[in-house]
């Protein structure tokens, strides 16, 4: 794997380090909170092999070697501790940072995510893998259907929901079939208790990917963990982009 994944950096102040969700991109996972984010703090925007313009992997991937790097970008974009922002997959990226390097990590704040897949997040996966071998569009109405919340996608017009579709197909990153792997492999259950910086755990409550149980059982595992429940689907950043903004800035003010 490279030794440092391709990132942007925005704004200055206090570090904050993003990583982003399986078959996503820094952008693509966390654009709704960028600009505020880079207003008070030192963004740094990694993508994971595979996406953005870091390159694909050759290998699988590990869950260890990720967080590794991840960390290792920062500190070479010369921020030296950080926050680590994680969506989905990214949460169990933070949490293995957090445990691997915590000289370096200040804090998490855990959206959308697990510490484990459960049978339906094994269910989805499953058919996402086999799906990238194939119909990209048929991959998009899949991912349209699981992750996004009921209210949201019931609120498009039909002219709306295809050109979702054909986004979603078109946005696809080549690195997603070992990213999607990673989510199948990933358990950072036995690390939790030992996390002792302060964290918020972000629970979508229509998830039908990471469902909130999942969430829930991430907050109950951290020593002192905050939970906040945001009414979205696992889009949260298309679904409920303001109350994911307020909620995260809210923290990050409490915790600079």
């Amino acid at each position: 794997m490279v030794e440092h994944f391709s990132h942007t950096v925005k704004g200055s102040g206090p570090g904050i380090l993003l990583a982003h969700g399986g078959g996503g991109g820094a952008e693509a996972n966390f654009g709704p909170l960028m600009e505020d984010l880079a207003s008070t703090h030192t963004v740094v925007a990694p993508d994971l092999p595979g996406s953005g313009a870091t390159p694909r992997s050759t290998v699988a991937l590990d869950l260890d070697t990720v967080a590794d790097t991840l960390v290792a970008t920062a500190v070479g974009a010369g921020v030296e501790r950080f926050t680590v922002l994680g969506y989905s997959l990214g949460t169990a990226v933070a949490v293995r940072a957090a445990s691997r390097h915590p000289d370096r990590v200040t804090g998490l704040v855990l959206t959308a995510g697990f510490a484990r897949p459960d049978n339906r997040i094994r269910l989805a996966v499953r058919v996402w893998r086999e799906l990238l071998e194939g119909d990209r569009e048929l991959l998009a109405r899949f991912l349209l259907l699981v992750a996004q919340g009921t209210p949201s996608l019931e609120s498009m017009e039909v002219a709306e929901l295809e050109r979702a579709v054909a986004d979603l197909a078109a946005f696809v990153p080549e690195g997603s079939p070992e990213q999607v792997d990673l989510v199948a492999a990933v358990d950072t259950r036995a690390e939790l208790s030992g996390i002792t910086v302060p964290a918020l755990v972000v629970a979508a409550t229509l998830d039908r990917l990471a469902s909130p149980e999942l969430s829930r059982e991430l907050a109950a595992g951290i020593p002192g963990a905050e939970l906040v429940e945001v009414e979205s689907g696992h889009l949260i950043a298309a679904e409920a982009p303001e109350q994911w903004r307020a909620t995260v800035r809210d923290f990050l003010d409490r915790h600079p």
